[in-house]
């Protein structure tokens, strides 16, 4: 099971804070910005004399309303097609162990969120990566490069949309490739859609509404970004293949049922008013703004400029970011402050890409992501392995 890139150098942080030094957080993509009040009190007035098992599909209540959800965003579901899980990860999880057997291949366009490894590993399927560069704001590579990874072993494309780490939003155009794709190789496409609501350029085309391959097709979401609600551990898996979400339901009763809370968590912010997400997506707006703009501008940096989500790659001018980024938190402050970066290199599947990349997550207020870009931009002036 592989390290996190982005937790393994928490214990350098926790060391700097017990200095007395300020970490400014942008390694991982846990919002600030609160859960919203009306599903926090759903949870503090729910009237219950037992804490009960769920359906282990999730409560009924909790799916008809989660359809509706989907439908006001175009995507024509009924709450038989969705089984709630612990996390959008379980429901990543869970499609693996469903569709593909021990041996199986999946190829993801890498960068990708680091845990789809550890999710193949612990269904014992194999991740073909695909690169896509950041030169190119990391496109979808051609058809033609994908067809050079299908074996007789491939049985289905991982994509992220917007995408973790890279904040790339795929196109109405990338998207028929895939579709094309699927269909001609009869393919599975998980389709992990948790930024949904954060898309600042361009429309999100959810993989669910690509016509003729409704069978193909399953789609991974969650709350935590939704309604910034990360511990709350609620997710969803939502196909129209009914053999998926048979063989799917297995696995969903050998864990018995998702957590109660959330769930009543999950049902009330389904009621929030339809502009709830226009004040975030205006605030995660002008934090991308700040950040992109503070990087390009510092000597030998690049980073392209996100369609959506939360997050930024760039290319820095060191050798390894594993060592910059450990370097940071062990040797380095700014006015007794340092900033904490996941180095790139662990959410690429090929060994030796991304040394020279790191993710950032725009998750602080624009006064603290200003206060981490100083330190950034001062490290980067004094740092012993710079390259240029």
């Amino acid at each position: 099971m592989p390290a996190s890139p982005i937790r393994k150098l928490v214990p350098f942080a926790e060391t700097a804070k017990k200095k007395g030094v300020k970490v400014y957080h942008l390694n991982i993509g846990q919002p600030d910005i609160e859960t919203p009040k009306m599903a926090l009190d759903a949870v503090r007035h729910f009237d219950f004399k037992v804490l009960e098992y769920s359906h282990s599909a999730g409560n009924e209540s909790y799916r008809r309303k989660l359809s509706t959800y989907y439908k006001k965003v175009g995507i024509d579901v009924n709450f038989q097609q969705i089984i709630v899980t612990t996390g959008g990860s379980e429901a990543i999880l869970f499609g693996f162990m469903s569709c593909l057997d021990a041996g199986d291949e999946v190829i993801i366009p890498e960068p990708f969120y680091a845990n789809y490894n550890g999710f193949a590993v612990a269904a014992n399927v194999v991740v073909r990566p695909l690169t896509s560069n950041i030169d190119s704001g990391f496109a979808l590579p051609p058809m033609a490069e994908f067809e050079k990874l299908i074996t007789p072993r491939t049985r289905a494309i991982v994509i992220c949309n917007p995408n973790n780490p890279t904040g790339y939003l795929y196109s109405r155009e990338e998207m028929d490739t895939l579709k094309e794709l699927i269909i001609k190789y009869n393919l599975y496409l998980f389709s992990d859609e948790a930024y949904r609501d954060f898309c600042y350029s361009g429309q999100h085309i959810s993989a669910m509404n690509l016509q003729g391959a409704e069978d193909n097709v399953l789609m991974m979401d969650t709350i935590s970004k939704r309604y910034s609600a990360c511990g709350g551990r609620i997710g969803a898996l939502v196909t129209r293949n009914q053999a998926v979400l048979d063989t799917v339901m297995k696995f969903a009763q050998a864990r018995l049922s998702p957590p109660s809370f959330a769930q009543i968590l999950g049902e009330a912010a389904t009621d929030l008013p339809a502009d709830y997400f226009n004040e975030t997506k205006a605030e995660y707006l002008k934090r991308r703004d700040v950040l992109v703009s503070r990087l390009n501008r510092m000597p030998g940096v690049f980073c392209p400029n996100p369609g959506g989500a939360f997050y930024a790659m760039a290319r820095l001018p060191v050798d390894d970011t594993d060592v910059f980024c450990q370097w940071l938190l062990e040797s380095f402050t700014h006015e007794n402050s340092t900033v904490m970066l996941a180095p790139a290199g662990g959410f690429y599947g090929t060994p030796g890409l991304g040394k020279k990349e790191v993710r950032l997550a725009y998750v602080l207020n624009t006064g603290d992501l200003n206060k981490a870009m100083d330190c950034l931009e001062k490290a980067l002036e004094i740092y012993p392995g710079r390259t240029n």
